[in-house]
Parts: C-alpha cells; structure tokens; sequence
C-alpha cells in the first residue's frame, strides 16, 4: 500500500464545512432541547445556564467562547481561531433561528438524545477534519495538552462528567440519565470515525 500525500483543503470545502457542520449541531440543540436534555463541553455548559436562567442558548454559546479564542491563536493559529470564531457564531445563529423555522410538536426522549448525540457527533467531525472546532473547553484541552502535557481526551472526559453531574442540581434523574446516552452517542461518532493517519485531509 503505498503512503498517500495529505491533500490541503479548498477555501470553498472549508466554507462549505463552516456552514453546514454548526447546522448539524444546531438541530441536535434543537432537538436536546425539546426533550429538555442537555451534554458536555461548552454547549452543555450553555445548556445548564439557560435552564437555571432561561437566557437563549445561541447568545450563551457565542459570549462563554470569548474567553478562549486568545488560546486558540496561541495553541493552534490564527487560521483554526477564526475558523472556529466564524463556527461558533453561526451555531449562536442557526441555534436561535432553527426554533422559528422548525416546529416539533412531540419526539421520543431517547430517541431525541441518540440522534442528537449522532448530529452532533457528525458535525463536530466534519469542523475537526477541516482544522476547526465550536471552541471553548475545546481549545482550553488542546492548549492544556500543548503546554502541560496533559492528555486533551482524558481532560475532555472529566469535563464533560463534570457538566453532566452538575446537571442533577437542575434537572430530574431520567434527564440526566438520558443526556449521558446522548453524550456517548456524541463521543462514539468521534472516535469511530476520526483516527490519525485515516483522513488525509488538512
């Protein structure tokens, strides 16, 4: 088998990236919403704040990112921040217009914390393969794991555990329970199909 050559990425593939991977999360927003779940990361910490404040998760998404672009340009460049600024504020975006364009009258609680998990899953891979993120603990992992040595995955996991547990403060156990399948759901999409050395891309 002979060793493929990286082949770098279109500025057209990597605004088409930007535009259609925060859609996908936006729906599973959408739908973690409407089942009145939540999941890791930064989009969950959006999620706890929203659900104890009732402020709009799309502006709580854009304002808790600020911090961390100053990390990104330091850990990753200037190319992955702005990309990754540009992904989160079309997310903010899409997340609070999705709600007027589409209208869920009832959905299956599991069902909506799978597929979303699976959404979810699917568009952060689409930003991962084209050197972007939505930021937040994202960065703040990567820039731990480059500085300090500490492994970004394992950070990333006590993270998300972290949120999660902090959710039984604000919403009932089966809530809870079924976030946490919607975040294995979300995490399984990454590691089965984002492995070094398989994706050529850059």
């Amino acid at each position: 088998m002979t060793q493929q050559s990286a082949v770098r990425h279109t500025l057209f593939e990597d605004a088409q990236a930007i535009l259609v991977a925060p859609l996908f999360v936006a729906l599973a927003v959408l739908l973690f919403r409407h089942a009145g779940l939540l999941t890791g990361g930064t989009i969950g910490i959006a999620f706890l704040i929203h659900y104890i404040s009732h402020w709009p998760i799309g502006w709580l998404l854009f304002i808790i990112n600020l911090p961390f672009y100053y990390l990104a340009v330091r850990s990753m460049g200037w190319p992955f921040a702005i990309k990754t600024l540009l992904s989160v504020s079309l997310l903010a975006i899409y997340t609070e217009v999705l709600p007027s364009l589409i209208s869920l009258n009832s959905v299956d609680r599991l069902f909506a914390a799978v597929m979303a998990g699976f959404m979810a899953g699917v568009g952060l891979l689409i930003l991962i393969r084209h050197k972007a993120s939505l930021g937040g603990l994202g960065i703040l992992v990567i820039h731990l794991q480059n500085t300090r040595g500490w492994r970004a995955g394992k950070l990333q996991m006590a993270a998300d555990v972290l949120i999660l547990a902090s959710a039984v403060f604000i919403r009932d156990p089966l809530s809870v329970g079924l976030s946490i399948i919607g975040a294995l759901a979300l995490n399984l999409v990454i590691a089965v199909n984002h492995k070094s050395g398989r994706y050529m891309g850059i």
